[in-house]
């Protein structure tokens, strides 16, 4: 990951974002800043409106009203909760994939990588056959394609074992020691201690 920037400058934010689904909403507007440097912690109950920030920062879902602001230049990996991996192709083809559009200057090279950081299976075996860790490795490693600076990471630890969870950590600290920043969603108390900042949401409202 290419240096972004100096620790505490804004990378990516919400201004007064909001999103309704239909006649609920979702999230109320709320104000959010990803600095260089941070490992944020998104926490609150099911439901509190933890998953849609997180689509919202990635750019995967639109606001209903503010706005989501990226620095220029600054790239963002996103794992969601569920797949985000097309269920009929391997491991390796989908990170082929991904590669591609990400725009890798070597493709194949950042998915063989990958396949080995993620000790992910490099054979002919279909991501819908496999178990739901490896779908979550899987879905980890997309995320890191096109060196983002900002890793936006919904429960990425849920179904991992411990051994892949010191690994996460490790590149969690390597994403924020290079300048770039971490934003994860969990309920998981142990992991929240190890952000440098916390926001707390409760049904659809950014509380502290």
């Amino acid at each position: 990951m290419e240096p972004v920037g100096q620790e505490g400058e804004v990378l990516l934010a919400a201004r007064r974002v909001s999103r309704r689904f239909g006649s609920e909403l979702a999230l109320a507007p709320t104000d959010l800043e990803v600095r260089a440097g941070d490992v944020l912690a998104l926490v609150g109950p099911n439901g509190a409106g933890k998953s849609t920030m997180l689509a919202l920062l990635a750019g995967a879902l639109e606001p209903t009203g503010g706005t989501v602001e990226r620095r220029d230049g600054v790239r963002v990996g996103w794992a969601p909760q569920r797949p985000g991996h097309y269920a009929r192709l391997s491991a390796l083809e989908n990170l082929r994939l991904f590669a591609q559009l990400a725009e890798e200057a070597d493709p194949e090279a950042a998915a063989e990588r990958l396949v080995k950081r993620y000790d992910l299976p490099d054979s002919n075996r279909l991501s819908g056959d496999l178990s739901v860790g490896m779908r979550q490795r899987l879905n980890l490693a997309i995320a890191h394609l096109g060196s983002p600076q900002v890793l936006l990471l919904d429960e990425p630890t849920a179904s991992l074992d411990q051994e892949q969870r010191r690994r996460l950590w490790e590149t969690i600290a390597a994403q924020t020691g290079a300048g770039g920043s971490v934003v994860f969603a969990t309920q998981n108390v142990e992991e929240v201690e190890r952000a440098t900042r916390v926001a707390r949401l409760r049904d659809g409202e950014l509380v502290a």
